[in-house]
C-alpha cells in the first residue's frame, strides 16, 4: 500500500506545465474568428454603400445599364475575394480544430494512467519530452531541426511549429534593422491587441521616425510623424515630445535621452517587446517550457551550498571531493543560479561533525582520513572543498540543537 501511494499518479499537478498546449488552439482560434468578422463587416460596409448608389443611380438614368452592370461586377468580385478570404480562415480553422482534439486526447491519455510506475507513463513523458525539445529549438531560431524532430516523432499536431516560425522571422527582421514585417504583424493583429493598449506599433513608428531623422530627410521625418507619432500624445505624451527634440539633434549628439534614440540596440529594445506582445497575445510562457521544468526540478535538489564562493569539485581540479550534484553542474549551473533552494524538515548529519575555521563543517574521522591520504603530515587537516590547510588545533567540535 506504501509503495502504491507513493507513485500514485497526479494528473492535475502534470498539466500545470501544459496549459499552453490547449491555450494556443483556442487562441488562434479566437484570432480567426475577429479577423474574418472584421473582413465582413468591412467588405459588408462597402458593398451595402456600392449597391444603394448604384441602384438610385440606375433608378434616375445617371447610369446606363452597361455602367450599372460593371458596377455589379465589381460586386461580385468584391464578394469572391471575401469568400477566398473566408475559405482561408476556415481551412486553418479545421487543421486547430485537429490540432485541439489530438492534444485533448494526449491529456486524456494522462488520466488513463494509475501509477509513476507504469509503462504507459514512461511512453507519455517521453512525448512530453520531446514536445519540450522541440518548443526549445523553435525558441531559439532552430526551425528546421524543431521541424525534423516533430516529424520523426510524429507529434506535429502536438506543437506550433508555424506559430514560432514566424515570431521568429519577424524578431530576426527587427534585429536586422528592419520594422516592415512587423509593422504588417501589427496590421494583421490591430484588433486584437488594440484592447491591451500593447506600445509596439507606436515604438516601430517612433523607429521609422529616427531612421528619417538619422538619414537627414528632415521634411520626410515631420509629415511620418504627423501621421502616425502626433496622435499618440495622451498615451505617449514623453515619448511623443522627445521626438520631436530629435529633429533638433543629430545623430553624433551625446545629449540623453536623443543619444540612446539613435543608438542601435534599439533593435534589439523592438525584438524583446515584440516577442512579450506575441506571446502576450497568444498565452504563451516567456521563457522556454523545457527552463521551467527543469527549474522545478532543480529548485527541488537546490541547496544553499549550491552557489556559494567556492567552486564546485566538477569545476575545481584541486579540489579532492566527487560530486553528481546537477546544481553545480557547469550546464545547469546558471539555470538555478536564481531559483529558490529547497525546505528540508530534516537535516542527517555525521555524529562526530567538527568545523573549521573557514566556517565549513566535516565528520572528524573523515577529515582526518582523508587529510592523510594526500600526504598531510599528522596534526594538519585540508578542507575538501577550498584545499586550505589548517592546524587540527583550529578545529572545533560541533553540537548541533
Amino acid at each position: 500500500m506504501a509503495e502504491l501511494t507513493t507513485t500514485k499518479l497526479n494528473p492535475e499537478s502534470h498539466l500545470l506545465l501544459d496549459q499552453p498546449l490547449l491555450r494556443l488552439p483556442v487562441e488562434l482560434s479566437r484570432k480567426n474568428f475577429k479577423l474574418a468578422a472584421m473582413h465582413v463587416e468591412h467588405d459588408k460596409k462597402l458593398l451595402l454603400g456600392a449597391l444603394k448608389t448604384t441602384a438610385n443611380d440606375s433608378l434616375s438614368g445617371k447610369k446606363d445599364a452597361a455602367a450599372t452592370i460593371e458596377s455589379l461586377d465589381g460586386m461580385i468580385n468584391r464578394m469572391k475575394n471575401l469568400k477566398r478570404k473566408l475559405e482561408g480562415y476556415h481551412d486553418e480553422e479545421l487543421v486547430t480544430h485537429r490540432q485541439t482534439k489530438q492534444r485533448l486526447d494526449h491529456l486524456h491519455n494522462l488520466y488513463q494512467i494509475p501509477s509513476l510506475a507504469d509503462v504507459k507513463y514512461d511512453e507519455w513523458s517521453r512525448i512530453r519530452l520531446n514536445r519540450l525539445l522541440v518548443d526549445y529549438l523553435l525558441r531559439n531560431g532552430y526551425g528546421e531541426s524543431a521541424k525534423a524532430l516533430a516529424k520523426e516523432k510524429n507529434i506535429e499536431d502536438l506543437v506550433d511549429l508555424n506559430v514560432f516560425v514566424e515570431c521568429h522571422r519577424v524578431e530576426e527582421s527587427l534585429r536586422g534593422g528592419s520594422a516592415q514585417e512587423a509593422l504588417a504583424w501589427c496590421f494583421e493583429h490591430r484588433e486584437l491587441t488594440r484592447k491591451t493598449n500593447n506600445r509596439l506599433e507606436f515604438e516601430l513608428r517612433l523607429q521609422q521616425f529616427i531612421e528619417l531623422r538619422r538619414k537627414g530627410r528632415l521634411l520626410e521625418a515631420r509629415q511620418h510623424a504627423q501621421k502616425y507619432i502626433s496622435s499618440n500624445i495622451e498615451t505617449n505624451n514623453p515619448e511623443v515630445h522627445r521626438a520631436a527634440g530629435l529633429l533638433a539633434y543629430s545623430p553624433l549628439t551625446r545629449a540623453e535621452p536623443y543619444r540612446s534614440m539613435y543608438s542601435p540596440s534599439r533593435w534589439d529594445f523592438l525584438a524583446n517587446l515584440f516577442l512579450q506582445t506575441h506571446h502576450e497575445l497568444f498565452s504563451l510562457p516567456t521563457r522556454p517550457l523545457l527552463h521551467i521544468a527543469l527549474s522545478a526540478g532543480l529548485s527541488a535538489l537546490k541547496t544553499p551550498s549550491c552557489h556559494s564562493q567556492y567552486a564546485s569539485s566538477s569545476a575545481n581540479a584541486s579540489s579532492t571531493t566527487t560530486t553528481v550534484c546537477p546544481i553545480c553542474s557547469t550546464e545547469l549551473n546558471e539555470l538555478a543560479r536564481n531559483l529558490r533552494h529547497v525546505q528540508h524538515n530534516k537535516s542527517s548529519v555525521e555524529h562526530d561533525s567538527i568545523v573549521l575555521p573557514n566556517g565549513r563543517v566535516y565528520g572528524r574521522d573523515r577529515l582526518l582520513e582523508m587529510s592523510a591520504k594526500v600526504g598531510l603530515e599528522p596534526g594538519r587537516v585540508k578542507d575538501p572543498t577550498t584545499c586550505e590547510v589548517f592546524d587540527i588545533s583550529q578545529i572545533r567540535k560541533v553540537y548541533i540543537s
